[in-house]
């Protein structure tokens, strides 16, 4: 078996720093320090967010930024789709203006019809 090697944070940033001014290709690169293109690309990946004790980079930090509201949209469209339902159902009814409370529950009979206590 194979012992698995491990890169200091030191020797990556070096590398990456030394394919983005390009000085080297990316051909010669992994030649030269034994690593596959896909290590390489994502050690840029890593250095453009900032991983190896540098600065990120304005697009990465927007990036990050961009996939943490698309996640949050996500989340809300999946309650507002669970709350539209349970309003359908006549689980919930929407708040009268003068209502405090932002849903209340129906307990009518007919949304207890069916349950565990009928």
């Amino acid at each position: 078996m194979k012992h698995r090697r491990s890169f200091a944070f030191e020797l990556k940033r070096q590398i990456v720093e030394e394919l983005l001014s390009g000085m080297s290709t990316p051909v010669q690169l992994t030649r030269r320090y034994e690593i596959s293109s896909g290590l390489l690309y994502h050690w840029k990946e890593q250095y453009a967010r900032g991983r190896f004790d540098n600065a990120p980079s304005k697009e990465a930090a927007l990036e990050d930024r961009v996939r943490q509201l698309e996640q949050l949209v996500g989340k809300l469209t999946l309650e507002n789709e669970f709350l539209k339902k349970a309003v359908q159902r006549g689980i919930l009814t929407l708040p009268k203006k003068s209502d405090n409370s932002l849903l209340n529950t129906v307990t009518s009979s007919k949304a207890r019809k069916g349950g565990a206590n009928s």
